[in-house]
């Protein structure tokens, strides 16, 4: 059992950052065209990369042992973070007039 709350731990950390990482891009990324797309796209993108970076820091603050993460376990955390910042960053542009 304490191997499962092990594992929901670092999940709600790779989702909570992602939801941060859309909403940040959506408010920093600049006023929608037409199109529904904003001037400064990447700077979104880069921001979830940033989010998929501190998750190590945020780790080490919880006293989660990083040395027994392995590649597919960093893959995860990443994917995680990826899908739910594109989701909410997604709603976001297509919400919000």
């Amino acid at each position: 059992q304490a191997e499962h709350i092990y594992r929901i731990k670092r999940t709600l950390v790779a989702s909570l950052l992602g939801i941060l990482a859309g909403i940040l891009s959506f408010y920093l990324g600049g006023a929608k065209d037409a199109t529904g797309l904003q001037a400064d796209g990447f700077l979104g993108f880069m921001l979830m990369l940033a989010c998929v970076v501190l998750q190590k820091h945020i780790f080490i603050l919880m006293k989660i042992d990083i040395s027994r993460l392995g590649a597919k376990d960093w893959f995860y955390q990443g994917f995680m973070t990826f899908a739910f910042w594109f989701v909410t960053w997604t709603i976001l542009l297509t919400a919000l007039i």
